[in-house]
């Protein structure tokens, strides 16, 4: 077994030095009293003492001292497009008849050719509105068949007239060698 030590000192072996207590006892190899005390920002009394002891020091808690405008800076009026004119039916009308995406469309359905789900949803929103404005501007469908009618037959006849006059020229221009 082994020998256990005892803090008896026999008579013959140097004495050791008395126990301290631990408040007294300073711990070697550690820094005393380096940086501040743990919670002295928060403490007022070390703030004033401070304060007092030197001439306006900068408090390095704070940041910039520079002053804040308060109030929002005057923003630029934004300047607003001008609308664009209000067309009336009838202008409304003819923009929607003339527009080459519904007419390539309509001779895609005259040719025999399916549409699209978007293409034909698209398609029939023109043609209701173009329905609507018709109706509202009082134009049915009876009189736009009339009118056709009558400038197709009209435009027979000019033709026919103009064939007459071109075949008079013809011999006019024959006759002249």
């Amino acid at each position: 077994m082994s020998r256990k030590k005892t803090r008896k000192i026999n008579e013959n072996a140097p004495k050791r030095a008395p126990r301290t207590k631990k408040e007294e006892r300073v711990v070697s190899g550690k820094k005393q009293n380096s940086g501040n005390k743990a919670g002295s920002r928060h403490n007022e009394k070390q703030i004033q003492q401070k304060q007092a002891g030197g001439a306006q020091t900068k408090d390095p808690r704070h940041g910039s001292k520079k002053p804040i405008a308060l109030n929002l800076p005057e923003a630029k009026p934004v300047e607003q497009k001008p609308k664009a004119l209000k067309l009336n039916d009838e202008q409304k009308l003819l923009k929607l008849e003339e527009d080459p995406r519904l007419n390539s469309l309509l001779d895609m359905l005259e040719e025999g050719r399916e549409l699209n789900a978007t293409d034909q949803q698209w398609l029939e929103k023109q043609l209701t509105e173009i329905e609507r404005l018709m109706d509202r501007l009082g134009i049915s469908e009876a009189d736009d068949l009339d009118h056709v009618m009558k400038t197709t037959i009209s435009s027979d006849d000019d033709l026919l007239e103009k064939f007459e006059s071109g075949a008079d020229l013809l011999k006019d221009y024959q006759s002249k060698d």
